[in-house]
């Protein structure tokens, strides 16, 4: 949804005629404390199937059809997800799940369903209002076909659950760990700070995740956030979740990138998809470590 700094924040309470009937609302009656309704600007829209014309000697096109919703995380218009409390931030991820199974039975069209929070103006936020989106459509992205292929490619057990014992036994890259998720600063990382939350149970679908596990990611999250504010400040971030496309045989194990936007990506970057990033991951970790949450 488009900012009009003229109007009233569609998002805060009292405002809930600024955008179309919530499709689902969280909370005692009366008082909604998440709120999920359709994106008045669509980036997808309609439930044409997906196909791909050509139109002419190198150009193709196919129409953006899909669902765009908008998860409003909390009544207040200054909170940030940093400030949830703990029943508010596992109900944003029941929320988030609530959606995603939805969209999953709709198997005609859909083939995956993903779900963002960009906070932040150099993170694309058009509203202050704390919120996320999720952006359902008819193929599967290039960026989750090269994830699958990571994980097909990666003989043995699955490449997160390898990834999370050999992070653990080293224990240089771990920020946060409980029972039931791990938070690192993964090796690979191409950006200072950036995160990788994994959950410790191999689920290939967010959907069918227990609740208790899905409240654990949703308070990791925004303890990650509260670690990253204490470190570097109000810094802009983009949270990508991801899980095996609907239907998708193969192995997979969902888990949540957050990307904070700590420096620019410049010529280099932009031209060899190569990233230089200033901070090592081991040294993000000991500061985000260091940045704990009360």
């Amino acid at each position: 949804m488009q900012a009009d700094p003229e109007m009233p924040c569609p998002f805060c309470p009292g405002h809930e005629e600024k955008t179309p009937p919530a499709l689902e609302t969280y909370g005692p009656q009366g008082e909604w404390l998440v709120r999920v309704v359709p994106n008045l600007y669509p980036a997808f829209s309609g439930r044409d199937p997906m196909s791909v014309q050509n139109i002419g000697p190198v150009w193709t096109q196919a129409p953006a059809s899909g669902i765009h919703e908008v998860v409003v995380f909390s009544r207040s218009h200054t909170a940030t997800y940093a400030d949830l409390t703990d029943a508010q931030a596992s109900l944003v991820l029941a929320a988030v799940r609530d959606r995603i199974e939805e969209h999953a039975t709709q198997s005609g069209t859909l083939r995956y369903t993903q779900f963002i929070i960009n906070a932040g103006r150099e993170a694309g936020a058009s509203l202050e209002h704390p919120h996320g989106q999720l952006l359902a459509m008819p193929f599967v992205p290039s960026e989750l076909v090269d994830e699958q292929g990571g994980f097909d490619r990666f003989r043995g057990a699955c490449l997160l659950c390898t990834v999370l014992e050999a992070e653990e036994e080293v224990g240089y890259r771990v920020i946060q760990a409980d029972g039931r998720h791990v938070l690192i600063a993964p090796f690979w990382s191409g950006t200072p700070y950036e995160m990788l939350l994994i959950p410790r149970i191999h689920q290939r679908w967010v959907h069918e995740a227990e609740p208790a596990d899905l409240a654990s990611i949703g308070r990791a999250i925004r303890d990650a956030l509260a670690r990253l504010r204490r470190a570097v400040g109000d810094v802009a971030y983009n949270i990508v979740l991801h899980y095996a496309p609907f239907r998708a045989g193969g192995d997979f194990h969902w888990h949540v990138h957050l990307l904070p936007k700590a420096t620019t990506r410049a010529g280099f970057e932009l031209g060899t998809g190569v990233l230089i990033n200033v901070l090592p991951p081991e040294y993000a970790a000991t500061e985000l470590r260091a940045a704990g949450v009360s």
